[in-house]
């Protein structure tokens, strides 16, 4: 595992979440099994276990390549190298 990403700052460390829930199943009422939060923007989305895998949709339509776990907030993923830091 590589220990820095170019797509992850220091400025991303501040980042908050803009929801507690994921904001897509929150309006669609659909369960989710853990959440992701994007460091570009903040946008709370669940993970792929999720019926709506919307993390990963949103880097899909936004390109904002690395998200965080919520929950444990102990690793990131990056989209664009598809590798946890």
């Amino acid at each position: 595992m590589p220990k820095e990403c170019e797509h992850f700052s220091e400025e991303n460390k501040g980042m908050l979440p803009n929801t507690k829930g994921c904001e897509e199943c929150e309006k669609e009422h659909l369960p989710t099994v853990a959440l992701r939060m994007c460091l570009t923007c903040g946008h709370v989305g669940c993970c792929d276990s999720s019926v709506g895998k919307h993390a990963t949709k949103h880097f899909k339509e936004t390109r904002h390549p690395v998200m965080i776990a919520v929950q444990e907030n102990s690793w990131k993923w990056c989209y664009i190298h598809e590798e946890y830091y």
